[in-house]
This record gives structure tokens, C-alpha cells and sequence, in this order.
């Protein structure tokens, strides 16, 4: 799946600076450019032609080297930056194929997940070819009429600056505001982590409180249960003193009753024979 990186539009300034032509970057291209970008951060230090030089030493890694430029490549990096901030925040931000990978560029997350690159010599050397405008010299003046004519430049597009600075100067300013966004969502990202550990804190503290409750409410319990069992001791020793005194009783009155029985007895035998003896003495006198 292609990309057009961006489009222009024919102006008359194209006789002096022709349009360069549009390249369309695979979702491969893309997502290895980004990767590259920001795995080797250092190399776009914001000094004079660093940014230059590090592009195309993105784009040789890439074997880009001569399909496109610097400028290329740095407008494909601005064009995907600025597509992203447009659909950060919106609900279909996920349609776009390359929003996961420039979310975790934005966020810091793809230091790394690329080779280093070096800058070498012909990186040099493509630029200064490549970045170098043409002088329009000043017709020749015969001596004669004038003694000196002062050097002059002429300026094409009304600029006054070399393209590598301009780039530097974009360069100084991307990467400023850069590092200071980066430098924000780190200090964000701290806070929220440490508002984290203190959510996580205070539940633990809350857990740990809950724990320390249930460890209190069976405490009380076991002391109530050990109360009922003690009391329970008391009620069983009590039934037990009561059965001994029952049964001491009925041994007492077990004692008590047999003497009596024997009384019954010898009174019965007595009674007996006191009668025989009757009916003896009744006999003899019947004689």
C-alpha cells in the first residue's frame, strides 16, 4: 500500500527551483523511516547541516540514497507528525496505519527498535551537491566607465539563506519543541505513575485495615466462644456435684432401709414362735 508523501503545484519559480518529483512511500517505508527517526535522535543536534546530513544517512540505510533528498525526507517526517496531532484525538485516530507507530514515536517508545546509523563521507558530499544554489554573475563592465563594481548576489525566491540553514534553523526548532514535548509527557507520565503507587498505596492500606478488622472480629470471637465453653465446664462440674449428692443420698437411704428389713424379719420369726408355742401349750393341756 502506497502513500503520496505530498503534492505540488507548478509556479513560475519552478524555471528557477524545479519541482522535485513526488515519491510514493510504502506503509514499510514509512513505519522504517519513523523507527529510524527516532532511534537516532542524536544525530539532529540542531547544528549547522547535521539534520541534512542525518536524513540522508536515514536514507541510505534505507537505500533511498538516490530516489529522494533530505528535504524529501524531512517533509515525508513533518507530513506524518502533523497527520497525527490532526487525528490524535479523534474516534477513528485507528484507521490510519500508521497512528500505533508514530503514538509510540510521540511517546518515546521507539528508542531502539532501529539500527544507528552513521554519517558518512558521500552523505556530505550528496548534500553540498545537491544544496548548492547557482550565482547569477553581473554582466562585465568596461573598466574604463567604472573602476569597481562591488560583488553582488542575487537572491532566487527571496530567500537569503542557504537551504542547510534553513534546515538547521527548522531543525533547532523541531527538535527544541520536541525535547520539550517529550520532556513534558515524561514529567506527566512520572506524575501519573506516581499517583499510581499512591492509588496503590492506600489500597493496600485499605486491605491491610480490612485484614486487620477481620483479624479483631475472630479474636472476639474465639474470647466469646472460650467464655461459652468455660461457662459450660462450670454447668457440667455443677451436674456432676448434684449426681454425687444424689448418689450419696440414695446410698444413705439404702442404708438407712436395710436395718429396718432386718428388724421386719426377726419380729416375723418371733411372732412365730410365740404361736407354735401356743399351739404346744394347747396340746399338753388337751392331754
Amino acid at each position: 500500500m502506497a502513500f503520496l508523501d505530498h503534492v505540488y503545484t507548478s509556479t513560475p519559480c519552478d524555471t528557477v527551483n524545479p519541482v522535485e518529483p513526488v515519491y510514493n512511500w510504502t506503509l514499510k517505508e514509512a513505519e522504517e523511516l519513523v523507527k529510524l527517526r527516532m532511534s537516532n535522535s542524536y544525530l539532529f543536534s540542531g547544528k549547522r547541516n547535521t539534520a541534512a546530513r542525518a536524513w540522508m544517512a536515514i536514507l541510505r540505510h534505507m537505500g533511498l540514497q538516490h530516489k529522494l533528498n533530505h528535504r524529501q525526507a524531512k517533509k515525508k517526517w513533518e507530513n506524518l507528525k502533523q497527520r497525527y496531532k490532526d487525528l490524535k484525538d479523534k474516534s477513528h485516530c485507528y484507521m490510519w496505519p500508521l497512528f500505533t507507530v508514530m503514538d509510540d514515536a510521540m511517546e518515546g517508545r521507539l528508542e531502539g527498535s532501529a539500527p544507528i546509523v552513521g554519517i558518512c563521507t558521500d552523505d556530505k558530499l550528496c548534500i553540498s551537491s545537491r544544496g548548492k544554489k547557482r550565482k547569477r554573475t553581473p554582466p562585465s563592465i568596461s573598466p574604463v566607465k567604472v573602476t569597481k563594481v562591488p560583488e553582488i548576489e542575487v537572491i532566487l525566491n527571496g530567500e537569503d539563506k542557504s537551504e542547510e540553514e534553513e534546515d538547521g534553523g527548522d531543525e533547532d526548532v523541531m527538535e527544541g519543541s520536541h525535547e520539550f514535548m517529550l520532556l513534558d509527557e515524561a514529567t506527566e507520565r512520572e506524575k501519573q505513575s506516581m499517583e499510581l503507587e499512591r492509588m496503590a498505596l492506600q489500597r493496600d492500606r485499605a486491605l491491610l485495615e480490612r485484614e486487620i478488622a477481620i483479624v479483631e472480629r475472630d479474636r472476639a470471637l474465639m474470647e466469646r466462644e472460650r467464655l461459652l465453653l468455660e461457662r459450660e465446664k462450670e454447668i457440667v462440674a455443677k451436674d456432676r456435684d448434684a449426681i454425687n449428692r444424689e448418689r450419696l443420698v440414695l446410698e444413705r437411704q439404702k442404708a438407712a432401709m436395710e436395718p429396718s428389713a432386718e428388724q421386719e424379719t426377726t419380729t416375723d420369726s418371733k411372732n412365730r414362735t410365740e404361736r407354735f408355742l401356743d399351739l404346744f401349750e394347747k396340746l399338753i393341756d388337751s392331754f
